[in-house]
């Protein structure tokens, strides 16, 4: 496996604490690489980003950023080289950091005028990666629910390739998510409930639109563990063994664009634009942590909220949580249909799937729904 060669290439026998090289090799390398894909971005604009995003890049800061990440991975390469016996990481972070300083750095300047058309989301994944790395993995790292998990658990570069093939592929699957709603919404939309909606506070919209999404999301979510065609795409999601916030990106594209279209139904019906601009935003970070390796949670919160340890009863195999705990963001919508499971202080024992197997790999898992089932 590429996994395996991976961390043969990187990994050694040395300590992987604080003080001992090994992370600041990780950072130097995640740094530099980031580096060196802003530069190919730089130079590759109109191919590479998203016609959508780049009316709203400050490119003076975009700048600074790039050029903040080529020294942060050189420093923390020199940290790396010092400290650690084997200087892999340290070497590939320098390297990465070396080869987009030499190809133009931040300096890279845009002579062509850019317009719309078909593009590669690059800089969406880069931006994406980054921000939810800095965000997520140091309350990992710091606060974890599982200590001997580590960061770089068991097929944590499987999870990567998910990542990265919701990202680049951005203006499609976005025209699939959206197409539903915007063709329902131009034929049947009910004049004035727009107009209502907006009347209300900021705040008070926000709830509602949580409310409806989360009403929505419970149904499709139960409807693809309880329709057995709908089950095999679904079972990807849920076959992580061990959760972070990685973990949560591993989706079949049709799960992924069936829920969210789903959602965008109702919403598009009812709220104004910057409301579901604002849902979504909240959706990617509320979700993204409900399946991080974080333990603290506030204890008063809990029944108004979901945290990780709850939507981590809903990954275990353990058959008393099994299609339990469908909602996403609101704890009580489970107790109105009852499928709730929350033991007191008590996380998970497993993960993944039960009784059933599917490829390891990432193109197994995705033609793996639409493959006959074999007889038993």
């Amino acid at each position: 496996m590429l996994e395996e060669k991976v961390n043969a290439a990187f990994g050694d026998e040395d300590p992987t604490g604080f003080g001992t090289g090994w992370w600041s090799g990780v950072l130097s390398a995640f740094f530099g690489m980031l580096a060196f894909g802003a530069v190919v971005c730089l130079h590759f604009p109109q191919v590479l980003t998203s016609p959508e995003l780049r009316p709203y890049y400050p490119m003076a800061i975009m700048r600074l950023l790039i050029q903040a990440l080529i020294v942060a991975a050189i420093i923390f390469g020199v940290a790396s080289a010092i400290l650690r016996k084997k200087k892999a990481l340290g070497l590939t972070g320098m390297l990465f950091a070396l080869a987009a300083t030499l190809w133009g750095g931040a300096s890279v300047p845009i002579n062509q005028t850019l317009h719309d058309g078909p593009a590669i989301g690059l800089d969406w994944f880069l931006l994406d990666m980054l921000l939810m790395t800095l965000i997520y993995s140091p309350f990992e790292v710091l606060w974890p629910a599982y200590p001997k998990q580590g960061v770089f658990r068991k097929e944590w570069l499987l999870d990567v390739g998910y990542f990265l093939s919701t990202h680049l592929p951005i203006q499609i699957t976005s025209f699939l998510i959206l197409l539903p709603a915007t063709q329902l919404t131009t034929f049947f939309g009910i004049p004035g409930v727009l107009e209502a909606m907006g009347r209300l506070p900021w705040l008070v919209q926000f709830f509602l639109a949580i409310l409806v999404a989360d009403l929505a999301e419970y149904a499709i979510h139960r409807a693809f563990h309880a329709v057995p065609f709908l089950w095999r795409f679904h079972a990807i999601h849920h076959s992580s063994k061990a959760l972070d916030w990685l973990a949560g990106s591993r989706s079949h594209l049709v799960d992924d664009v069936v829920v969210r279209g789903f959602i965008l139904v109702p919403m598009m019906f009812v709220f104004p634009h910057d409301i579901i601009v604002a849902y979504l935003f909240f959706v990617t970070l509320h979700a993204t942590w409900t399946h991080s390796n974080f333990k603290p949670s506030i204890k008063w919160l809990e029944p108004f909220l979901i945290c990780p340890r709850y939507h981590h009863w809903h990954h275990t195999s353990q058959e008393e949580a099994i299609d339990k705990n469908f909602a996403i963001h609101f704890p009580w919508i489970d107790k109105m249909f009852g499928t709730h499971h929350y033991p007191e202080d008590k996380w998970p024992e497993a993960y993944g799937l039960s009784n059933e197997d599917i490829p390891a790999g990432f193109w197994g898992q995705a033609s793996y729904p639409f493959r006959r089932k074999k007889a038993t």
